[in-house]
């Protein structure tokens, strides 16, 4: 008897840190998908936010791995680790390899999602890469307050923008193709969680607790890691 097909999806980001709309999101996503397990993959430097201060990629995996314990389907995923990134010869995490390099592990058959938020899709046409990118994987975009569906479509290059008739298939069922890359909308994910809001408030010594997983808050408060005296980008293991 053959395995079943696994549902997979890729969940990318600075997760700096890691919070509960992160994992409301990721919850959505197997409920509404049926997936069998999501990869958490933090990146070493995003492209687009390479000139902005980020904590270290040992803490921000750190706290991945602490936010995730219970969670059968939720794997924290070192496909974005500064040795292999290094190791393939680029200097930043580029989406589009990340793929490439989770597609070449997978069994025949598996069908890959790639998960992202709203507010990073918008950005998704200046992507490295982005038409092979959105052609390679197909996208689950999470909705976020003060986003509409329309956004999607705009947000996407232009060779790939749908046709009015697509536009209106997006709008009733929530998914479309499109010259050759599949989109789908996860609705109604309604944690408002900022990752800079918390920051600042660790900064101020405020309770994290109702923002991340209690673990990650005893993580950020016992080490100081949003602390002024911190160096978000010192290339040291993480103390546990």
């Amino acid at each position: 008897m053959k395995d079943p097909v696994k549902n997979i999806a890729l969940y990318g980001g600075s997760f700096d840190p890691v919070h509960l709309g992160h994992l409301a999101v990721a919850r959505a996503a197997v409920e509404r998908f049926n997936l069998d397990r999501v990869y958490f993959v933090p990146a070493y430097v995003q492209p687009l936010k390479a000139r902005g201060r980020v904590t270290n990629f040992h803490h921000r995996y750190a706290m991945l791995t602490l936010a995730l314990q219970g969670e059968k389907k939720f794997v924290p995923s070192l496909l974005e680790a500064p040795e292999i990134v290094r190791a393939s010869g680029q200097s930043a995490s580029y989406s589009v390899d990340t793929v490439a390099r989770l597609q070449s592990r997978l069994k025949s058959g598996t069908r890959l999602y790639f998960l992202i938020g709203m507010d990073a899709f918008q950005h998704i046409a200046k992507w490295w890469r982005a038409v092979e990118l959105l052609r390679s994987v197909e996208f689950i975009v999470a909705s976020r307050p003060g986003f509409s569906l329309e956004n999607v479509m705009n947000a996407l290059p232009r060779e790939l923008r749908p046709s009015d008739e697509g536009a209106r298939t997006l709008l009733q069922t929530g998914s479309i193709e499109t010259n050759g890359a599949r989109i789908h909308l996860l609705p109604d994910v309604d944690e408002e969680v900022s990752a800079t809001a918390i920051r600042e408030a660790a900064r101020n010594g405020d309770v994290l607790d109702k923002l991340v997983p209690l673990a990650v808050s005893e993580y950020i408060m016992k080490l100081k890691i949003y602390g002024d005296e911190e160096d978000p980008g010192a290339p040291e293991p993480p103390r546990l």
